[in-house]
């Protein structure tokens, strides 16, 4: 199916799939119509056999402004006074997200200029994240009257409680490495350097067994909401099925043996 021109898609050899925001004039805000296209892009992602590993990248100033404000200002026009309307797209975010982390594929997201309010909340949803050391983070919602808690959301997943409050009670800039400082990004590199690492990231991550990146995340998430007794219950029952796979056995088959695994991702 063709995506629309504001999300390129790039899909290359070696199974990395480059999702490009491409909405520069709205500083690629998560218009309805982005929000729709992210939510398809990884379900297809997620389904699709080629595809090893995401990135999550964009092009422009910034690397997404969060949601449209002009698109949210105009559903007050509503008799309900928009209530409706932004029930609607607080959903459509929230299904967003939650498609990034329920993909099975790893999600990186490469990170340029400014990632504000939902721009943060979409890095912070990314299994992992690298940024240029001159991006911004911020979750600004307190300057316009309106809590950043969807952000929230993802944010206090990714960093501690002190750190999450701090960047939602103030709405201040957190520079890059910062941010790589407090867990939202894994790495803050020279901006002429980012390609290179997000790629030497993603081809380290790719050369793995589809079926064991792909149990390890949803074992990663899953487990994280459970107390300690039943998350060590959950992982022991997913340790057995692993070892019970064809890739786990060849795998260990190919370390003992001293040669490469040859991975079937099953």
């Amino acid at each position: 199916m063709q995506q629309p021109d504001f999300l390129l898609r790039d899909l290359d050899d070696a199974g990395i799939l480059r999702l490009t925001l491409n909405d520069a004039r709205r500083r690629n805000a998560v218009s309805e119509a982005m929000l729709a296209a992210l939510a398809q892009a990884f379900a297809e992602a997620g389904e699709d056999p080629r595809v090893r590993v995401v990135v999550l990248a964009a092009n422009g100033p910034a690397f997404c402004a969060g949601h449209d404000l002009k698109e949210m200002t105009a559903g007050r026009a509503a008799a309900d006074g928009g209530r409706a309307y932004f029930a609607k797209v607080m959903a459509m975010c929230s299904a967003t997200m939650q498609a990034i982390v329920n993909c099975p594929k790893p999600v990186i997201a490469e990170v340029t200029g400014i990632a504000t309010a939902a721009g943060c909340q979409l890095v912070a949803s990314c299994d992992l994240a690298l940024a240029a050391d001159t991006a911004q983070f911020s979750t600004p919602g307190v300057h316009i009257g309106l809590f950043c808690s969807t952000p929230m959301v993802a944010l206090s997943r990714n960093v501690s409680n002190k750190h999450a409050m701090e960047m939602l009670l103030t709405g201040g800039m957190t520079p890059a490495r910062r941010a790589e400082e407090i867990g939202l990004v894994n790495r803050a590199v020279p901006q002429a350097e980012l390609r290179e690492a997000t790629m030497e990231m993603a081809c380290k991550i790719a050369s793995k067994s589809v079926m064991t990146l792909a149990t390890g995340k949803r074992a990663f998430y899953a487990q994280r909401e459970m107390p300690l007794a039943d998350a060590y219950t959950y992982a022991s029952g997913v340790m057995v099925d692993n070892m019970l796979a064809r890739d786990a056995e060849e795998g260990i088959s190919a370390f003992l043996e001293k040669r490469s695994p040859q991975w079937q991702d099953q």
